[in-house]
């Protein structure tokens, strides 16, 4: 554990992409969360960058089902791209690779 998260909302047509950087770990989970909500009461779909993210621990996982759960009773798309090989780990033990819409890139997402 170790780096502050840093994180950057950018919107396109449609959607918007929130960009995580560092460590999404108890200590800056509830930014991850804030950048995460925030989004989606703005923007109709949203995809979370995490291809520089370095380490997710359950809390960050838990912002992920959080963010996915509040996407989908407003109708809305959530989708997960750049997930590393750490962060994919973490989301097959939980086996929420089922659960979530994973992407190698945002091109990849569909609009």
């Amino acid at each position: 554990m170790g780096k502050q998260i840093s994180y950057q909302t950018e919107p396109r047509q449609g959607y918007a992409v929130v960009h995580l950087t560092g460590s999404v770990d108890m200590s800056c989970s509830p930014q991850a969360r804030k950048a995460i909500l925030d989004a989606l009461q703005q923007y109709a779909n949203l995809v979370v960058d995490l291809s520089k993210v370095e380490y997710v621990d359950s809390s960050g996982v838990a912002v992920l089902i959080e963010g996915f759960q509040v996407a989908q009773k407003q109708g809305h798309k959530f989708s997960l791209v750049g997930v590393g090989e750490g962060a994919m780990n973490v989301l097959r033990l939980a086996r929420l690779e089922q659960v979530f819409s994973i992407y190698a890139t945002e091109a990849d997402v569909p609009r």
